[in-house]
C-alpha cells in the first residue's frame, strides 16, 4: 500500500491503515526517542503518544515535505513534552549559576526542542554522558559501568558537554540577536 493511500485511510479512521502506518514508522521513531530516553518502555510510551497525535492531526498534513519528516516532528514534540518537566534542571546542568527566575538568560529564549538539537551536535560520547546524567538521572558510577569507562572519564565528558553547550547556546543567542 502506497503512503498516500495509507494517509487517506488514516484520515478515514481506517484501523488497517493506521496499523500499517504505525508499523512502518515505529522503528524509526523509537530509535529517535531511544537516543534521548534510554528506557524502552518510556520511549515506547512517548512514541505511542506521538502516534496518537499523528492520527488525530493527519488531515493537517498538506503533502509538502516528506511525510516521515512530518511524523518525526510530531513525535519529537512528544519527546520534548515528556522531558519538559526536567527542562529547568537540564538548563541548570548547562549553566551552574542559572537562576530559574532570571528572565534575561539566553536559556529563557531556548526551547527544549532547541536544546535537544544542540545536544545532538555534541561529540557522541559527551552527548551520551550528558543525556544519561542530566536527562535520565544516572550517576557517574552507573554511567561508567554502562559505558565501560572510569568515573573520572564520565565526569570529564559531562563537563565537556556542558562547556560545548554553553558555547553553542551563546553562539545561537548572538546569531538570533543580530
Amino acid at each position: 500500500m502506497e503512503v498516500e493511500a495509507i494517509i487517506q485511510g488514516c484520515i478515514n479512521n481506517d484501523r488497517v491503515s493506521q496499523e500499517k502506518l504505525y508499523r512502518q514508522y515505529f522503528p524509526t521513531m523509537m530509535s529517535m526517542c531511544m537516543r534521548y530516553i534510554n528506557d524502552r518502555d518510556r520511549s515506547a510510551a512517548i512514541v505511542n503518544d506521538g502516534f496518537l497525535k499523528v492520527f488525530t492531526k493527519i488531515q493537517q498534513y498538506t503533502g509538502r515535505g516528506s511525510f516521515e519528516g512530518w511524523v518525526r516532528r510530531i513525535v519529537f514534540r512528544s519527546l520534548s513534552d515528556a522531558i519538559r518537566k526536567d527542562a529547568k534542571y537540564i538548563k541548570f546542568m548547562v549553566f551552574d549559576s542559572y537562576d530559574v527566575n532570571d528572565n534575561t538568560s539566553p536559556l529563557d529564549k531556548l526551547h527544549e526542542e532547541d536544546l535537544l538539537k544542540l545536544i545532538d551536535v555534541l561529540p557522541p560520547a559527551s552527548g551520551d554522558v550528558f543525556i544519561l546524567y542530566a536527562i535520565q538521572g544516572y550517576s557517574h558510577k552507573e554511567i561508567a559501568k554502562m559505558r565501560g569507562i572510569n568515573v573520572g572519564t564520565s565526569k570529564w565528558h559531562l563537563s565537556e558537554a556542558r562547556r560545548r553547550l554553553r558555547e553553542l547556546i551563546k553562539t545561537e543567542s548572538q546569531s538570533n540577536a543580530g
